[in-house]
């Protein structure tokens, strides 16, 4: 009798896209796939690993230590569907021998647009304009009204100027805005003189920016990198956009800058405590604030989905990942 083939134990340890799934079951396998649109309980996400080859994990699940040998030994990757891996303890991984993946590319367009919508709403008090509206408060148009501030002809400064990063420098720049930027090395120089961009150093950065959009990676070295200290250094008309990771920016130390009037505004698309949001951010109209909704387009996830359960199949079939991390 000839061996029978063993199906390699796939787990979703969340919800993802259907485009996902099919990947992976055209592929031959069965992926173990949660169904519900809430995250699993920890308790249940330590069980339901047990075995595991691949796990194919969301941001909401803490892949650690603990996580890792709960799965086992035979565990070959896991591979986040996200641009950021933050969640994921990618140290522990590596002394397991376990790979990591990411989403990268396949979400920069989208959560740039979120970036500049942000930049819009929080600049031109939007948000504010549609609560006027929808509390139905008396209102009359009046050349005071409502006042906002213009960016054109203001500065953008980019702090992690990677691809999502240059994303939304190209859209500031089409609304006429100046761009620096702060990042770990220079970018292209062909891309720096399409943009007109020039690196400067973090405090250069904060001191001159009308904007600031953060788009860094999330991790030891970035954790709080914007804080007290760094909104003192900000110009008291500038304004902080976060749509990359909440704990990048000390919430308390904003909640603190906006009461102070050291800084006019912010955009936020992320928390540091995600869902659980400061509640000194929430009564102010000088703060526009929404659910990480950064790559929430049909299309963004279902190639973020796609993407992962690609890396996901060349693992199995022992060929190198797509978009492996580090």
């Amino acid at each position: 009798m000839g061996r029978v083939k063993v199906t390699p134990r796939i787990v979703v340890t969340g919800k993802i896209p259907n485009a996902g799934l099919e990947v992976l079951r055209n592929a031959g396998l069965n992926p173990q796939a949660w169904s519900q649109d809430t995250a699993m309980t920890r308790q249940e996400l330590l069980q339901q690993v047990k075995g595991a080859e691949i796990l194919v994990t969301l941001l909401t699940e803490k892949v650690d230590g603990e996580l890792l040998d709960a799965a086992g030994s035979q565990l070959k990757a896991v591979c986040n569907v996200a641009v950021g891996y933050n969640n994921i303890d990618v140290a522990a991984c590596k002394a397991r021998g376990v790979t990591v993946t990411n989403t990268p590319g396949v979400l920069t367009d989208a959560t740039a647009d979120i970036a500049l919508a942000l930049i819009l709403m929080v600049t031109r008090r939007l948000a504010e304009g549609e609560r006027v509206i929808r509390g139905k408060t008396s209102w009359q148009w009046g050349m005071h009204y409502m006042l906002g501030a213009g960016i054109t002809n203001r500065v953008l400064g980019v702090v992690g100027m990677g691809a999502i990063g240059i994303a939304t420098a190209r859209r500031a720049k089409a609304c006429g805005m100046s761009i620096i930027y702060f990042s770990r090395s220079e970018i292209n120089a062909k891309i720096a003189n399409e943009l007109g961009a020039s690196k400067v150093s973090l405090d250069e950065l904060l001191a001159t920016s009308d904007v600031v959009s953060i788009h860094c990676p999330s991790n030891d070295s970035t954790h709080h990198l914007i804080g007290k200290t760094q909104f003192e250094k900000m110009k008291n008309t500038a304004f902080l956009i976060n749509t990359a990771r909440g704990p990048i920016v000390d919430e308390q130390a904003l909640v603190d800058a906006l009461r102070n009037h050291e800084i006019a505004g912010a955009g936020l698309d992320v928390f540091e405590f995600e869902p659980k949001i400061n509640a000194g951010l929430l009564d102010r109209d000088d703060v526009v604030l929404i659910p990480h909704l950064g790559s929430a387009t049909t299309e963004t996830r279902n190639a973020m989905a796609v993407l992962a359960a690609d890396n996901a199949v060349a693992i199995v079939n022992g060929r190198a990942p797509l978009t492996p991390v580090g």
